[in-house]
C-alpha cells in the first residue's frame, strides 16, 4: 500500500503542480505581450487560458498533500523534521498561490478587459506576479528537494 500511496503522491505532484508552476511562470510575459499589442485578441485569450490552468490545477493539487499525509503515515515519518518543514513550505506555497498569485491574475484580467484598453496597471500587476510566482516556484522546488533527499530519514523508501 505504501508504494501505491507514494506513486499517487508523486504522480499528483507532477500532473497537478507542474502545470501550475509553468502556467503561472508564463502569465506575466503573456500579459506584457497582450499590453504591447492591444489589438491582437490572442493576447488576452492566452492570458485567460493560463489563468484557467492555474485555477483548475490548483484545485486538483489538493491531492498532493492529501496523498502525502497518507504516505507519511504509512511510512511512520509524520514527526520527521524534513516532513514537517515540507508541510510548512507546502502550506506557505498554497497561501502564496491562493492569496497572491491567483487574485493578481484575476486583477490583471480585469485590467486587460477594461473598456479603455489595457492600462498601465496590468503591466505593473504582472511585475508583482513575476515576483510572487518566483516565490511560489522556489517553495515547490525546495519541497521537492526535501522529498527527494529526506535529511535524516531512515525509512529506506
Amino acid at each position: 500500500m505504501t508504494k501505491f500511496l507514494l506513486a499517487v503522491h508523486v504522480l499528483a505532484a507532477i500532473i497537478a503542480i507542474g502545470p501550475v508552476t509553468v502556467a503561472a511562470s508564463m502569465f506575466p510575459a503573456a500579459v506584457r505581450r497582450a499590453v504591447a499589442s492591444p489589438a491582437d485578441p490572442a493576447g488576452p485569450a492566452t492570458v485567460r487560458t493560463l489563468h484557467r490552468i492555474c485555477r483548475v490545477y490548483a484545485v486538483i493539487a489538493v491531492v498532493v498533500p492529501a496523498s502525502g499525509f497518507a504516505t507519511a503515515k504509512s511510512l511512520h515519518v509524520l514527526g520527521s523534521a524534513w516532513l514537517i518543514t515540507s508541510i510548512a513550505l507546502t502550506a506557505l506555497a498554497a497561501v502564496v498561490l491562493g492569496g497572491l498569485v491567483l487574485p493578481r491574475q484575476e486583477a490583471t484580467l480585469d485590467a486587460l478587459d477594461a473598456p479603455a484598453g489595457p492600462p498601465e496597471s496590468a503591466d505593473r500587476i504582472s511585475r508583482q506576479l513575476a515576483l510572487y510566482t518566483g516565490v511560489f516556484n522556489l517553495l515547490w522546488a525546495t519541497v521537492t528537494i526535501l522529498m527527494i533527499i529526506r535529511p535524516g530519514s531512515t525509512t529506506g523508501a
